[in-house]
């Protein structure tokens, strides 16, 4: 499996020290990796989650991603949330509320595993719906998976030190192949 050459420092406080971007060639064990997280993040929700998916670059098989699995958990009721932030503490993940992002609550990797990103939504979340379209469109269509991997790669290097403006700047792609190739993000 490839390795992040780069890895993350966190000083006891939990403070990045420096986490430049970096967009690697498509890993085929990535899947693997996402199934195990997958089976860990299952056995603690048992059945408080009512689909756990692969979400991300990651998720696309011949996609150029940062080397960092998102999994997306979704919740059968909103009122589960409480036992899904106990149950995922008590394997390890910390709690990083919003994020300000509504109905997506973010979980900080344990220790010791590799970097991911775990983050559990609401029934009825916008967020979920399009990552997974997001997801299903760059699958399906390998033109726009080609000029995606293109403009990762442009804008891990313009801003390999700026998170917040390679999000930014991928946004205006992403709201065009949901809205134009794969109808606007909501399940068909």
């Amino acid at each position: 499996m490839g390795v992040d050459p780069i890895q993350y420092v966190v000083d006891a406080w939990g403070v990045g020290a420096i986490d430049p971007i970096v967009v690697v060639d498509y890993d085929p064990e990535w899947p693997a990796l996402f199934a195990a997280l997958k089976d860990r993040a299952a056995s603690a929700l048992g059945t408080l989650a009512v689909r756990i998916e692969h979400v991300g670059s990651t998720a696309v098989p011949g996609l150029a991603a940062k080397p960092i699995i998102d999994v997306d958990a979704l919740l059968r009721s909103g009122n589960d949330l409480p036992a899904a932030i106990a149950a995922l503490e008590g394997i390890g993940y910390h709690h990083e509320g919003d994020l300000g992002i509504p109905g997506r609550e973010a979980f900080r990797w344990p220790a010791g595993e590799p970097r991911h990103h775990l983050y559990v939504c609401m029934p009825g979340s916008e967020e979920f719906r399009r990552h997974v379209a997001f997801r299903d469109c760059l699958r399906s269509h390998p033109d726009l998976r080609l000029a995606y991997a293109e403009l990762k790669r442009r804008l891990a290097v313009r801003h390999r030190e700026d998170r917040d403006a390679y999000t930014e700047a991928k946004t205006a792609f992403i709201q065009g192949v949901l809205r134009q190739a794969c109808g606007d993000g909501r399940p068909t």
